[in-house]
């Protein structure tokens, strides 16, 4: 029997990562990839198929080839702030090329399907930690797209026997602690990186995006998860499918909240260098809090998260160094 596992977004950062995981676990990961966001350089644990998702003959060429047992869903536009400039893009990738995907894994009869969605699907958290059952009212596109597929997918498990699971990531961060592969953005806009770079001095200043929200110091509370954890997540789901079960949809963070200016003392206490942060404006479609209830995952998948921010802190710095030639 085959042990490939079509991985689409495989070259970009939570992507790699679980392709890195699969190996490790005994499958053959199939990267699926249109290098726009993603590096040839994070192929290094099985095949790649250079394709898209917008197309059908694309991904027909894929399955074709490598008859895979499973799907994981990554390749997707991701930057709220884009996704609120430009949403006809975020829709035609992350909706019309998630479709493509799913009608053609339940074509050759794929046992397991494993979409990478997001906390972002909650929008204004009505309590926290939030639960899987928590309101769905997303703030922007990048989570609106989401949300469609969550609700496809739901649709295929309840009348079409097409098991699938989806996994709400908060805040990914972190990288291989070998520095192999890791956080790698172009341009980046994402905090840690930059953040970094400020360290490094290669940015001057850092602009918090806001600082007069309703949190303990004004800033944004975020749960920060380690991108190895999420990759282990992914295994599960994976196997947990594999094994007959039906699927559903799962919180994937540590149920600690960090804000914005916490997060920026304790990179600077791990890093050992100082630098300057200065409040700007609120960014559009960002939500004051976010944090997981994780339980779900713990009792169906047997799933928790084993790093805590400052392990995130010193991986992420150690492959920053190494990214930057520092």
């Amino acid at each position: 029997m085959s042990d490939n596992v079509l991985v689409t977004g495989g070259a970009g950062y939570v992507g790699s990562h679980t392709c890195l995981a699969l190996h490790d676990a005994g499958f053959t990961p199939v990267v699926f990839d249109n290098f726009s966001n993603g590096h040839r350089e994070f192929v290094q644990w099985g095949p790649c198929v250079e394709g898209d998702i917008r197309s059908p003959q694309d991904l027909e060429q894929a399955f074709e080839t490598y008859k895979p047992i499973g799907v994981l869903h990554f390749a997707a536009l991701i930057e709220v702030g884009e996704s609120v400039k430009n949403p006809i893009a975020f829709h035609e990738n992350n909706v019309v090329g998630a479709i493509n995907l799913i009608s053609l894994a339940k074509k050759h009869a794929v046992r397991a399907f494993v979409f990478s969605s997001t906390c972002a699907t909650y929008g204004e958290p009505q309590y926290l930690p939030m639960d899987e059952a928590h309101t769905q009212i997303p703030l922007n596109p990048y989570g609106r797209s989401k949300l469609i597929i969550e609700q496809v997918l739901a649709d295929l498990r309840e009348y079409s026997d097409f098991p699938s699971i989806a996994l709400r990531y908060f805040n990914a961060a972190g990288a291989d602690p070998e520095s192999r592969i890791g956080e790698w953005h172009d341009p980046e806009t994402h905090a840690i990186p930059i953040a970094l770079d400020n360290a490094l001095g290669l940015r001057s200043g850092f602009r918090i995006n806001g600082d007069d929200y309703d949190t303990r110091d004004g800033t944004c509370v975020r749960d920060y998860i380690h991108v190895l954890d999420l990759a282990d997540a992914h295994i599960r789901a994976l196997k947990h499918l594999l094994a007959g079960n039906q699927g559903g949809a799962y919180n994937l963070g540590t149920g600690d909240g960090t804000t914005v200016k916490e997060l920026l003392e304790t990179i600077q206490d791990v890093t050992g260098k100082a630098f300057d942060a200065a409040p700007g404006p609120r960014r559009p479609g960002d939500s004051p809090s976010l944090v997981a209830d994780k339980s779900k995952a713990f009792q169906e998948l047997g799933w928790t998260p084993s790093r805590h921010l400052s392990d995130i802190l010193r991986d992420a710095w150690a492959w920053h160094r190494k990214l930057r030639d520092a």
